[in-house]
Order: C-alpha cells, then sequence, then structure tokens
C-alpha cells in the first residue's frame, strides 16, 4: 500500500532511504512530498536561493529505475549556497556572484549524489556566510532571525522542507541557528566532511557539517558523506559520562539557554548518566581572542578579490575592514598557542565521554537584522573539535533552545552515541509537518 504523503514527511532520512531500497516507497513519492512542503512553506520562510524542480524530479525518476540504490536513496538534501553545484548557480549569498555557475560539484554534493540523494536546491546563506544577513525567516516565528549563516539549511529542515541539509561553521553558523531553528546541527571534527568546493573563509577554521530533524539522521548521512561508518548511530543503552561546561561567558547567557542547560543536566541524571560540572581553565577567554586573529587574517586574505568590490553590503565591507585588522604576528601568536589548548581541552575531558555546554546566548532574536551571537561556538570551532546541538527547551516566547554536546577531537562516533541517548532521554517533542 502506498504511503500518504503525510506519512512520507513523518519518515527520519534513514527510513526514507530504507523503504526506496526494499521497493515500499519511491523516490518520485519521497521528493514530490518534499516539493508539496516548499510549496506549502516556503512563500513565509524564504529558506531557498535556488529549487531544482524539475532537476530532482528527474533525479528520482532516474533512482527508481535503477536496480542498485545507493546508502542515501532518495533523502532530500539541500545545500548551503557557499557550496558548489555544477547543475544550480552558486552565489554565496552575494550579488556579485549572482547566477554564476560553477563547473563543479563540491566533494560534500558529489559524494551525496554518488550515494543517490536527491539535491532539492540551494538553502540561502549570509553573504559569503559571513554576518550580512539574507531572507530567510525563523520558522517558528517570522519575526525572529533563524541565526546565520546557515539560516536556509536550519530553516529548510525545521520546515520539514528537506530532511538534511549542509551547513557550514567558521565561529557559529551551524550549531547557533540550529539552536534558534530547533533542529540538530552537527558539525563535525575539523575536515571530517571534504570542504573542496565550499568557498573559503578561514582555511583552518571552515568546517562542513549537516543540519537534521534528529541526532540518528545526521549520524547517518555523515558516515556516508564522509566515509566513516562509525559515524552511524543505532541504539544506544549506556549512559554517557557528562561533563557540564558553563564556560567563562556564561553571564552573557539569557536566563532561558542557562535553564535548558540546568534543564538537561538534572534530567540526564535522573536518567541514569553520570553528570558532574568541570570548572573553566584559567585564561580561557584567550581562546575568543585568539579565535579573532585566526579569523580575522585569513578571511582577510581568503575574500581578498571581494573586499574592495562595490557589489557587496555594506555589513561585509565594515566586517571585512574590521578582520583585516589583525596582523600576521597576532595570527602567528594564535597557531602557536593553539596546539597546547587543544591538548588541555582533550585533557580536561578525561573521565568524561561528552561535554554539555550552551549552544547559543537564547532564543532566536527578533528581527531580520542581525543573526545573532556566536559567542557560545567560536571557541569549539577554533579547537576543532566535534559539537551537535540537541533542542531542550523553550524560551519565554516559545522558541527553541538548544544544548551544544562536544566531543574529543577525531572522536565523532562518541559524541554522536551520546547525543542519541540524550536526545532519546529528553524526548523533545518535535512538530516537522509544518511549524510555521
Amino acid at each position: 500500500m502506498s504511503l500518504s504523503e503525510q506519512a512520507i514527511l513523518a519518515l527520519s532520512a534513514r527510513e526514507v532511504a530504507s523503504n526506496i531500497q526494499t521497493g515500499s516507497l519511491t523516490a518520485c513519492a519521497a521528493i514530490a512530498a518534499r516539493q508539496a512542503q516548499i510549496a506549502r512553506h516556503e512563500p513565509a520562510i524564504l529558506a531557498w536561493e535556488t529549487l531544482a524542480g524539475a532537476q530532482a524530479m528527474q533525479a528520482a525518476e532516474a533512482l527508481d529505475g535503477q536496480a542498485h540504490k545507493g546508502a542515501l536513496a532518495g533523502v532530500a538534501i539541500g545545500v548551503k549556497d557557499v557550496i558548489d553545484t555544477a547543475d544550480l548557480a552558486t552565489g554565496y549569498g552575494s550579488a556579485l556572484y549572482r547566477g554564476f555557475r560553477p563547473a563543479w560539484d563540491a566533494s560534500c554534493v558529489a559524494m551525496a549524489r554518488r550515494a543517490d540523494a536527491v539535491i532539492l536546491g540551494k538553502t540561502v546563506t549570509t553573504e559569503f556566510a559571513m554576518a550580512s544577513p539574507n531572507q530567510t525567516r525563523n520558522p517558528h516565528n517570522p519575526l525572529h532571525t533563524p541565526g546565520g549563516s546557515s539560516s536556509g539549511s536550519c530553516a529548510a529542515v525545521a520546515a520539514n522542507m528537506a530532511q538534511v541539509a549542509y551547513g557550514t561553521q567558521t565561529s557559529g553558523s551551524i550549531i547557533r541557528p540550529a539552536s534558534y531553528c530547533g533542529v540538530v546541527g552537527y558539525k563535525p571534527s575539523f575536515g571530517t566532511i571534504n570542504s573542496t568546493g565550499a568557498k573559503v573563509l578561514a582555511h583552518s577554521l571552515d568546517t562542513i557539517g549537516v543540519i537534521t530533524r534528529n541526532v540518528r539522521d545526521a549520524g547517518f548521512a555523515s558516515a556516508v558523506l564522509a566515509s566513516r561508518p562509525e559515524l552511524n548511530v543505532g541504539e544506544v543503552s549506556a549512559a554517557p559520562r557528562i561533563a557540564v561546561f558553563r564556560s567563562s561567558n556564561w553571564a552573557q547567557a539569557q536566563s532561558e539557554s542557562q535553564a535548558a542547560l540546568e534543564f538537561a543536566a538534572t534530567q540526564l541524571a535522573a536518567k541514569g548518566a553520570h553528570v558532574s560540572e568541570i570548572a573553566t581553565p584559567p585564561h580561557f577567554e584567550q581562546l575568543f581572542a585568539m579565535h579573532d586573529a585566526v579569523m580575522g587574517w585569513e578571511v582577510a586574505h581568503a575574500l581578498a578579490f571581494e573586499h574592495r568590490r562595490s557589489e557587496i553590503s555594506d555589513v561585509t565591507r565594515r566586517f571585512l575592514d574590521f578582520k583585516a585588522e589583525s596582523t600576521f604576528a597576532h595570527y602567528q601568536q594564535a597557531q602557536a598557542a593553539l596546539g597546547e589548548w587543544r591538548r588541555q581541552m582533550q585533557a580536561l575531558m578525561d573521565g568524561y565521554d561528552v561535554i554539555v555546554t550552551l549552544a547559543a546566548p537564547g532564543e532566536a532574536p527578533e528581527g531580520l537584522a542581525a543573526t545573532g551571537d556566536p559567542a557560545f561556538n567560536q571557541v569549539w570551532t577554533l579547537l576543532h573539535t566535534p559539537c551537535i546541538t540537541v533542542p531542550a527547551w523553550r524560551g519565554p516566547k516559545g522558541l527553541p533552545v538548544g544544548i551544544q554536546l562536544v566531543g574529543r577531537i577525531g572522536d565523532d562516533a562518541r559524541l554522536l552515541h551520546g547525543a542519541a541517548w540524550v536526545e532519546d532521554q529528553l524526548a523533545v517533542k518535535q512538530d516537522f509537518t509544518g511549524v510555521v
């Protein structure tokens, strides 16, 4: 018996792929359901820069005609518009590149297609994945920001228009908007998903990750995209050892974000996890200046061509002017200190499986003129640790608030397994049939 559109939209990415592989569902039906959802909700959310439309359906038809179907068969993917696609324009969120068509697919897009995922289109980003907001609205309240820079990807998944969407993070561009939009945002250890073909901001910070409806879909997709089967998460019964980390900027967080962390710690301890607090290392605040130095030097050079062009926004130009103040001496000093800081933070996790900390200052701010503060994400990006946002709370305006779990560098499988257990225990009710 064929599944209804509503039943298809309720399936996880894993279930869609499995049903298509076994013949219980056609790729055409799966993609048609997403395209119908896009037609319903895109006018209010504006998450898509470009839609594949007929191309996506043609890919689904070709998949239905194949005897062998890949691991991501029929999974509907959105691609952040700083990631190159050969068959769709890639504008990098800027008027300067509007209509630009690369001659290639980025590595992560090629890997998705190779596994028979279907690209639905390009999701909206801030200009060059930096600070200048674009058109996207928060699906839970269109008067609020969805965050940045992976705004379109997080909003598209939150409104169930895509099952998986690519994000990129140089400061907090996956974790923060995922928290604001009430979805799972996974920033792997640096370099886990190959970044070839993504617009470079900071070559030692830029990390490609995924946004999904749940932790297991994030692990499922990433296992294929990174050729790392250990990232696939099944049943998890063992409670992780959890370290609660408030960070040196705890006082900057709003009450709802602090409450989300306190609630999660209490709930998880009651469910059987070993939960204890770890102290913030001395001089931890130095890491924020180090992130500014590394990003500043690298961004100013990566976008040297774009910096003085009249087509870029005033916000982007001012941002680049500020970043260009970082000197090579500052950059060298930060890079020289990073090795010791990475060792120190790894040692801080001795005896624990994951750190749980703040994902964002609070719920999504009202207005669309800014995308929020990445203060609770920058350090982990700088340190190359894997991170993941799990929805945990609702703020005073009814908007989602997530918590952030952090793992050891390269030990993403342990982080994902711990995050799946946390997600199971918190059991936050998410309605992905259309949230606007």
